[in-house]
């Protein structure tokens, strides 16, 4: 959560906020593609929704409720000073190993860095009231969460994905609704990188 200076317990309740990337409807059929066999060899894994892949930049958690403009406006200033770029589907892969997958994933290449720099942007911004990532960031969509862990034959990371292409313009703030079978994820401001916000509320998704 937040940092609250002041101590505060008698707020509204808190939300569950996080900055993430979208995928284009194209990248999202080659995942499901690539995918398919191992939710047929692994249904008892948790299989995530194709509408809830994305790319989670920076993951806010509870927020007070006064702090979600302060949040949007901090948002967009990251945003503002990073230019769009190209990315591309790169394989699937497994946390925090084949051996013992919790998170299975879709990669996302970012050789040059720009995803990461859009992340370290939002760390900066937020860091009077978050607190800042320790690790890297490793661009993923997360496909399927396992516990217990799975093993992984040899073959899962030689899974053929096609490398759909696509230009990345955007970011989005996002409320995290928990929920059965699935959470639902609002999306509640998009943002252009190198512009600001977009006015109006964020599209139907």
């Amino acid at each position: 959560m937040a940092r609250d200076r002041m101590g505060r317990t008698s707020e509204a309740k808190p939300v569950r906020l996080f900055v993430a990337l979208e995928i284009p409807d194209e990248a999202r059929r080659a995942v499901a593609v690539a995918a398919q066999p191992w939710r047929e060899a692994f249904p008892a894994a948790r299989w995530v929704p194709a509408e809830n892949w994305h790319v989670t930049l920076k993951f806010l958690g509870s927020t007070y409720p006064r702090l979600v403009e302060w949040v949007h406006e901090q948002v967009a200033m990251a945003a503002a000073g990073i230019e769009t770029f190209e990315t591309y589907l790169t394989g699937l892969g497994a946390f925090p190993s084949a051996g013992r997958a919790r998170v299975l994933w879709a990669g996302l290449d970012d050789r040059l860095g720009q995803m990461a720099q859009v992340a370290q942007a939002l760390d900066g911004a937020l860091a009077k009231e978050f607190r800042s990532e320790t690790r890297g960031l490793t661009p993923h969509l997360t496909i399927a969460r396992a516990d217990p862990p799975l093993r992984l034959p040899v073959g899962f990371a030689e899974t053929p994905l096609e490398p759909v292409a696509f230009r990345i313009e955007r970011i989005t703030l996002f409320r995290s609704h928990l929920q059965r079978p699935a959470p639902w994820y609002e999306p509640l401001e998009v943002v252009p990188l190198g512009a600001g916000p977009l006015r109006g509320p964020a599209p139907a998704r």
